[in-house]
């Protein structure tokens, strides 16, 4: 049974900006082959405004570090690699050093405009979608219309080798761009598959028609990237996916797909269907069950799952992530997570809904809100997710009964207006060695510490590289 939406909880603390004491990174700006480079600003030395920071106890804002202009634009999703985070902005990418988690400092911005520039890493490569139409695939390209056959979408890579300079080395463009996409790595090691999703294809678009069931899979062989390729376009949904109704999205291509390379599987958020994937042939994966909630979700939007595999959650971005769905009138099965178990082996595998899980504080209807990208926190025994909710702040929250997910912590800023919906808030929320970092669309990067005792067992888990897409296992099961 899942908790009813209460009142937001009044133990504020009140923080002038000026006297959080929190550390803020100062700007070290790169040079970037074929990439346009950020010019180097003034550091900040105050979190932008003024923030009415609500949290539990048992989670803590430790250090942000705000954006600057060119790379001002909102800002999107984050990947990691050893003392790194890397961080997407709809202008480029902003590298970060985070050895000192407490005081991170920037080792590079690159202004290369197309959002939203989803992002991740694998070894000395970086990947950024484009799925914004762009006179070119140069990092010096300008809007253009997707109705003028030469405008580019796709998939840009860049060698990070030496992060202080990153370079610009090769693009793919793929069908209706690339909203997000997933790193997959090859069974022989020799390469990595990139899953693109994309969606919203229309007549007038001579690069992206209808019908678009289709995901784009881009081979990328590590030896030599700039020989990465379109090797598959697979389609998922033969009789067209849902049609659409008035309360959800017709299927026209996938969001967002989350991969367990280990397990052979991946789950996709495909705007009116769930789905799940045999991935064991990365070049040609097959829907093994898919489900609909005709009820209650309207964009199903990205999926995790546990660390055994056994469970996966799917997120209802209801409105966009422009909205606000977590006031009083939405309801707490409405812009949510859904809990399914999977059961069953091999192609008999199926999911079973279980629950819903929605933060349990009414914001306010200046604050859009609604369920977006987390990861699964690393303990042992359990099953503990942390998540963004855009203005609705962090949650950490339990499903190891699939029937009765319960938050444990939770951190929010408040509204940015109180008189007028101004969209911002957490894009990203990951849990990577240790600590919570959180892609502030508006705020910028912001660390946090979590301390209790259900996830102390996480900060026995090390990654060496994590894009939350490409889902790692951990020892414990």
């Amino acid at each position: 049974m899942i908790r009813p939406p209460m009142p937001r909880l009044r133990r504020l603390r009140i923080v002038a900006v000026a006297t959080t004491g929190l550390l803020v990174a100062s700007a070290l700006v790169a040079p970037a082959s074929n990439a346009q480079v950020a010019p180097q600003s003034a550091p900040a030395n105050t979190i932008p405004g003024v923030d009415e920071i609500v949290s539990s106890p048992n989670l803590r804002q430790i250090a942000n570090v705000p954006k600057v202009a060119p790379l001002d634009a909102t800002n999107s999703d984050i990947a990691f690699q050893g003392k790194y985070a890397f961080a997407g902005n709809y202008n480029g990418f902003v590298i970060y050093d985070i050895s000192r988690p407490s005081a991170p400092t920037v080792k590079a911005r690159v202004l290369c405009p197309g959002s939203q520039n989803d992002i991740s890493v694998h070894g000395d490569l970086l990947f950024l979608s484009t799925d914004s139409s762009r006179s070119d695939d140069s990092c010096n390209s300008t809007a253009q219309g997707a109705d003028i056959k030469g405008s580019w979408e796709g998939i840009k890579v860049f060698d990070i080798k030496d992060k202080a300079n990153p370079r610009y080395i090769k693009s793919v463009e793929t069908a209706c761009g690339s909203h997000t996409h997933t790193l997959v790595p090859g069974k022989d090691r020799k390469a990595v598959y990139l899953y693109v999703s994309s969606y919203s294809p229309r007549a007038e678009f001579p690069d992206c028609q209808p019908p678009h069931d289709s995901i784009s899979i881009v081979k990328v062989p590590l030896k030599k990237p700039t020989d990465a390729a379109v090797v598959a376009t697979p389609n998922l949904f033969p009789d067209g996916g849902f049609p659409g109704s008035p309360t959800g999205s017709a299927t026209a291509g996938c969001h967002d797909i989350t991969a367990y390379p280990s397990k052979d599987l991946a789950a996709g958020a495909c705007m009116g269907d769930g789905v799940l994937l045999d991935i064991k042939n990365r070049e040609a994966p097959r829907v093994i069950n898919r489900i609909r909630d005709e009820a209650n979700f309207s964009f199903w939007h990205s999926a995790t799952f546990n660390n055994s595999g056994t469970k996966v959650i799917f997120t209802d971005e209801l409105g966009g992530g422009g909205a606000a769905t977590c006031n009083e009138a939405v309801g707490p099965t409405r812009g949510a997570d859904a809990i399914y178990d999977i059961t069953g082996r091999g192609d008999a595998r199926k999911m079973t809904f279980r629950s819903y899980y929605k933060i349990p504080r009414v914001n306010a209807d200046t604050e859009n809100c609604v369920a977006h990208n987390g990861s699964l926190v690393p303990v042992l025994g359990r099953d503990i997710m942390v998540q963004a909710w855009y203005q609705g702040g962090i949650s950490v929250w339990d499903f190891t009964d699939s029937a009765k997910p319960k938050e444990i912590a939770f951190w929010e800023r408040g509204p940015l207006s109180a008189d007028s919906l101004v969209g911002g808030g957490t894009w990203s929320a990951y849990y990577y060695n240790g600590h919570i970092y959180s892609n502030d669309m508006v705020k910028g990067l912001d660390v946090l510490e979590l301390n209790d005792w259900r996830t102390w067992t996480a900060k026995l888990t090390r990654y060496n590289e994590l894009n939350v897409q490409t889902q790692p296992s951990y020892l414990g099961w």
